[in-house]
Formats: structure tokens, sequence, C-alpha cells
């Protein structure tokens, strides 16, 4: 049985396409999820570096409320700096449970600009999957 996502109170239209990608990589951890209160999946690929670049590490977070599951948090990661002090760094994030939305370059999103930005993550995002460039781990809390 599939676990249930609410999005109805997020700021932002989730993909159904997103949704199951969420469930497809939660399904493995079926038995063991329903005794957690978050789940963390953190999608990598493997060959990013900050020399040759890639496609950028995302980290998704649920937490759970009662027996529903909801977006705490996406966030999508990408080196800054160059060479050996190059490191990870937030990029773009939407932290839907303190309704708090950035980008590096633009410091705090405004409200009304949220909805495109992660419309254009989520499109992003749910391409490089279906090219199956991620390695994905999943964390229970």
């Amino acid at each position: 049985m599939r676990p249930s996502i609410i999005v109805t109170d997020l700021p932002v239209k989730v993909s159904p396409d997103l949704l199951n990608v969420l469930w497809l990589h939660m399904a493995g951890k079926q038995t063991t999820i329903q005794q957690a209160h978050a789940v963390t999946l953190n999608f990598k690929d493997p060959s990013y570096s900050a020399t040759t670049g890639g496609f950028h590490p995302v980290e998704i977070r649920l937490t759970r409320r009662g027996d529903d599951w909801h977006l705490a948090y996406v966030t999508d990661f990408a080196y800054v700096g160059i060479g050996d002090y190059a490191e990870l760094a937030k990029e773009l994030d939407f932290d839907f449970s303190s309704d708090h939305f950035s980008h590096a370059l633009i410091g705090e999103m405004p409200s009304a600009d949220v909805p495109e930005w992660f419309t254009l993550w989520q499109d992003n995002f749910l391409s490089y999957h279906c090219l199956g460039v991620y390695n994905v781990q999943i964390s229970l809390n």
C-alpha cells in the first residue's frame, strides 16, 4: 500500500510524477517506514564533481503527521568555490516546514516566485531521474 503524501497544503503544485518517484523509492522500505517519523531521500549522481560538473545532488525529506506523510523540504545542492576549495552548498532550497524558500544567488525568494522556481526544479529533476543518473539512499528517523 502506498503511503499518503499530502501536498495540498503547499504553496506549489507537486506533480503526480514526483510523488510516484518518492513512492517508488519508499516502497522498498515499506515495513520499516511504518515506524519512522521522517524519511530522507538522497539522490546523487556518482560522477558529479566540482571540476567536471554533472547532475546536482538532491535531498527530499518527508515527515509523518499521524498516518500521512508531508513534504518537509526539497534541497538542490551544487559545488561552490574552485578546485580543492570547492564544497557542496545549498543552491535551491524549498523548506515547506518553515515557509523559507531561497536560491544561493538571489537569497530569499519572494512568495510569488516560489511556484515558478519549484516547477522549474521539479521538471528538471524528473527528467534527470528518468535518465537514471541518480543513486538513491534512504534514511529513516
